[in-house]
């Protein structure tokens, strides 16, 4: 597995407050520990080796606590927004030279057990610039947000539902490096319209995960996953 991992928590995690008024969300502690510590010890399961943190708020903490990574098996890099938020398309923009040609993204409150190697597989045989994995979700987790059909997302939207969308956006995609150097650096914009834009041109592959997501942004979902954490 030689493809980085881009993690988005650069947000000001608003939600969970008071927790994040001095702490990041992603060093928020989840069964006695930070959750980026977790997150790392799974992406080392998977065979990755070299993770990009994409940082804002307090992220002066993460790099305190984690430094390089070694004592999760894996290299960390760091990328700032900077003076001014940058949304998480425009991080990601930012941390390009960080990232190489092609590279996956996930966000910094999900805890995904799912297998990467054969989402990496998908992506690469499927020709396009973008993969997004998709959960049949039916309502149950979240509001469902994505039409997928034959490998290919045919419609996703946060805003405007359809009966259609039977899917959720799962939280972890792959993308060529050049799509997001269509936008220039230093731009604020949302990941949603790099996926918007490839959707309407057809360049958006999906691949199905059978696993369910697990999420810390809501205080439900961190209560959540702390117990599923302690469960084993």
């Amino acid at each position: 597995m030689d493809m980085p991992v881009a993690i988005l928590a650069g947000g000001l995690a608003t939600r969970l407050r008071p927790l994040t008024e001095k702490v990041p969300k992603i060093l928020l502690t989840i069964a006695g520990r930070p959750f980026l510590a977790h997150q790392l010890e799974l992406l080392r399961a998977q065979g990755i080796t070299r993770v990009v943190l994409c940082l804002g708020h307090l992220g002066e903490m993460v790099v305190r606590d984690f430094a390089q990574g070694q004592a999760y098996g894996v290299r960390l890099d760091y990328s700032f927004d900077g003076p001014k938020l940058l949304g998480t398309g425009g991080a990601l923009r930012q941390a390009l030279p960080l990232l190489g040609d092609r590279f996956f993204v996930m966000y910094g409150d999900s805890y995904l057990a799912t297998p990467f190697t054969p989402i990496a597989d998908s992506f690469l045989e499927s020709g396009k610039s973008g993969l997004m994995t998709v959960y049949r979700n039916e309502g149950r987790y979240d509001t469902s947000n994505v039409v997928f059909r034959e490998r290919q997302i045919v419609c996703y939207d946060k805003k405007v539902r359809s009966p259609q969308m039977q899917h959720i956006d799962y939280g972890l995609s792959l993308f060529e490096a050049s799509v997001f150097a269509q936008w220039p650096a230093g731009t604020a914009f949302d990941l949603a319209d790099v996926l918007h834009r490839l959707v309407a041109t057809g360049d958006l592959a999906g691949f199905e995960v059978p696993e369910r997501f697990y999420e810390i942004g809501s205080p439900s979902g961190l209560a959540e996953l702390e117990e599923k954490l302690r469960r084993g």
